[in-house]
């Protein structure tokens, strides 16, 4: 997979530069050509964690209480109403993710980095937990919504994609204004093991299902090449798709695009996880009975699937760390800065968590 955005620093000059510096002083090209030469081998990838967790969840609104950086009417309306309201919906987020730690976080409906950024300063100060941030802006210029990830280790490179003329002029496809791909890597064992995933926030409501389709498609042509190489490939995020796992139709929401069903071959397929989870317990949303958040990975992930890397263990929606005080708060909607802080729901989505192991 090429990552055309990366976020990689560059490790040599441009042409121009180099012809003007580098064959200027000759001591200087030779360090160019001896770095070249090291570079590949001198730097080893993170340990790898005990166990692999990877984690989705939709923040719903993450928006801090500063409007003036925001231009849309809904994104100043949806912002946390006050300080000390940015600051409960912040600590309680990070109260949460400090309880069930995921390696791997994906959220979506983010505002920007800063409010990444203060939500990683807050686990580390009030848990001692250290996470970083990927996150590059997308361009959803009506909500202001977007998607990060925060991590504990592994991350290599991150990037966007965009679709060619070709595919555009096809209209197959739609763009996907807020997604990030990012490749991480650890040593295990003494060998390298890395996965490649890809955060995804699609379209709303059921009236948007013909957009989700062609989302789902463009995304999964992204996925197609690795996953057909045997990579370890996972995409997740909030789909919003109204079509429940394990039912899956050619007419559907997206899901068979995104699975990979449309082809004759099972060489590009993506598994959905949640349909690991007894039927009783998929629920994602805390109002609605739906299954927007999903985490897809590719077969040599599967606990099935023979031979060492990076293997499925479980998976659960964590419904208790986002449910406070007694039960889910069926008015949310309504009363999301107005409640007792002891008895709010953080979001109206929950997180969704899957543990991998590290085969031998």
């Amino acid at each position: 997979m090429a990552f055309p955005q990366t976020m990689r620093p560059k490790l040599f000059p441009s042409k121009s530069r180099c012809n003007d510096v580098c064959f200027g002083k000759p001591w200087r090209l030779w360090l160019w050509v001896v770095l070249a030469m090291v570079a590949p081998n001198s730097a080893k990838a993170d340990t790898g964690p005990d166990e692999l967790k990877i984690a989705t969840w939709n923040l719903e609104w993450f928006f801090d209480d500063v409007t003036a950086n925001n231009r849309s009417d809904v994104a100043k309306e949806q912002s946390a109403p006050s300080k000390e309201e940015w600051l409960w919906k912040l600590h309680t987020t990070a109260d949460a993710i400090a309880k069930f730690q995921p390696t791997i976080l994906a959220v979506q409906e983010i505002e920007d980095r800063a409010v990444m950024t203060a939500l990683t300063k807050v686990l580390k100060d009030r848990h001692n937990l250290q996470y970083r941030v990927a996150f590059i802006e997308g361009y959803d210029s009506g909500t202001e919504q977007d998607v990060a990830l925060i991590y504990r280790s592994g991350l290599v490179e991150y990037s966007r994609r965009e679709q060619t003329q070709e595919m555009f002029a096809s209209k197959d496809f739609y763009n996907l204004s807020k997604h990030m791909f990012a490749k991480f890597e650890w040593q295990v064992a003494g060998k390298t093991e890395s996965v490649t995933v890809l955060v995804v926030h699609f379209r709303a409501t059921a009236e948007a299902a013909e957009l989700r389709v062609k989302q789902a498609k463009l995304a999964h042509e992204w996925m197609r090449a690795g996953i057909e190489a045997g990579e370890n490939r996972v995409l997740l995020g909030d789909l919003n798709v109204e079509e429940l796992a394990g039912i899956v139709e050619p007419n559907g929401d997206g899901m068979y695009e995104l699975l990979g069903k449309r082809t004759d071959s099972e060489v590009d397929n993506l598994y959905d996880l949640l349909e690991r989870i007894p039927a009783e317990n998929r629920q994602t949303h805390l109002i609605l009975p739906k299954q927007f958040d999903r985490i897809l990975v590719s077969k040599p992930m599967l606990s099935e699937t023979p031979g060492p890397g990076i293997k499925f263990k479980a998976i659960e929606v964590l419904s208790r760390y986002n449910i406070r005080g007694e039960g889910a708060d069926m008015d949310h909607w309504d009363t999301r800065y107005t409640k007792d802080h002891r008895e709010r729901d953080i979001s109206d989505h929950h997180p969704l968590m899957a543990t991998f192991e590290f085969r031998k």
